[in-house]
């Protein structure tokens, strides 16, 4: 490989939400977490450099998003990447995916208003609906019937995916995500679709980006909202872009931003990195692809010390969504064993609505993958029921 990724680099003391703030979640300090979805990884090179040189013309005045390359990188990196051809003209931009959300939320739903999800459920999912007031809606993600019993209720007024799924991994069809929309305009339901672990599907998997089924011109009320922070690893630039169909409602959302929000400046190095990424990081990101689908085949066999537990690795992303149920394991003992004895944080399954499973995040160096999953497992084995 022409990149490193077997190299461990200490983030001890860089305010880490990882790594400096494990205690924060799991109460004891120092664990080798395995926790949110950022990765262990220097971002590429490329990225390192456009910043680096950026940083080095030192004036950080106010930046306009739509000035320079960064809209025009989005579009080859759609084409190039997804052979899918966007209007420059459509984009938008957010300090981050879930403030788009948030902003999105407001628009095109009220308090009180029903917004379906699939479950498990990436859990900021839940505190931004919540949070502002509305009811989250499960729905199994194999239960086409729940999907519709739910979007068809009067009051739901949005369907909220995560494409591809977090936490599972799952990577939509074009079949799924084409009755996805079908169903939402027939119920008049908005859809705003999630994409930020796109870049990260597997090698075999397609992923299909939502601007692709509304083309036909399914429904008014859609968006796409995404960002390149966590495929390249630089979530702490902050930065998110997104798609809005209907130009009315593109305007609104940009209105929003800029008055209410005061968002009239974006972050200059996260236009840079954006930039540096798309048009100079595809070969970082292949390899990196390929290292973490490596990993996964590693936890793959590792896993199979617990009887009873089948496991494969998923379509997308760095995140092993692990169903330990068939153990008979109580999730807060396995958690309190975790922790005290094998002092490693994993998180529980019950964040994302879902006891019995565990989310291991797997975006790091195989030296340290291999001390979460082996802890795991011997927490397991020592703990199941027969």
């Amino acid at each position: 490989m022409a990149y490193d990724f077997d190299r461990e680099i200490d983030r001890h003391g860089t305010w880490s939400v990882q790594w400096d703030g494990v205690a924060d979640r799991f109460g004891v300090p120092d664990l080798l977490p395995f926790t949110i979805s950022d990765m262990d990884f220097a971002s590429p090179p490329e990225v390192l450099a456009a910043l680096r040189e950026r940083v080095d013309h030192g004036v950080f005045g106010y930046t306009d998003w739509r000035l320079g390359e960064f809209r025009e990188a989005i579009r080859h990196w759609y084409a190039s990447r997804y052979g899918t051809e966007i209007d420059p003209g459509s984009l938008v931009y957010a300090p981050s995916v879930l403030s788009q959300l948030s902003q999105l939320l407001q628009m095109w739903t009220a308090p009180g208003d029903g917004v379906v999800v699939h479950t498990p459920t990436y859990d900021g999912f839940r505190k931004a609906v919540t949070g502002l007031g509305r009811e989250l809606r499960g729905v199994p993600l194999d239960d086409p019937e729940a999907l519709e019993r739910e979007l068809a209720r009067p009051d739901s007024r949005m369907l909220l995916l995560c494409s591809p799924h977090n936490p599972t991994g799952r990577v939509w069809t074009e079949e799924e995500l084409t009755a996805f929309a079908e169903l939402a305009e027939r119920h008049g339901a908005a859809v705003v679709s999630d994409e930020i672990h796109a870049d990260l599907t597997a090698e075999g998997h397609r992923h299909v980006p939502w601007t692709r089924i509304a083309e036909p011109g399914r429904g008014r009320r859609w968006a796409l909202v995404t960002s390149g922070t966590k495929a390249f690893n630089f979530p702490a630039l902050s930065g998110s872009y997104g798609m809005i169909g209907d130009p009315d409602e593109r305007e609104a959302f940009v209105r929003r931003m800029e008055t209410g929000e005061g968002l009239a400046s974006p972050a200059v190095l996260s236009l840079t990195a954006h930039i540096a990424a798309y048009r100079q990081g595809a070969a970082w990101l292949d390899e990196l692809r390929a290292y973490v689908a490596g990993t996964m085949e590693l936890v793959r066999d590792r896993l199979a010390a617990l009887p009873g537990v089948t496991w494969a690795p998923p379509p997308a992303g760095y995140l092993a969504w692990i169903d330990l149920r068939p153990l008979g394991i109580e999730e807060a003992r396995l958690q309190e064993e975790l922790v005290a004895v094998e002092k490693v944080a994993i998180m529980p399954g019950g964040v994302y609505g879902t006891p019995g499973f565990v989310r291991l995040n797997v975006g790091c160096p195989r030296s340290k993958a291999e001390r979460g999953v082996d802890a795991l497992v011997r927490t397991a084995n020592r703990l199941r029921t027969d």
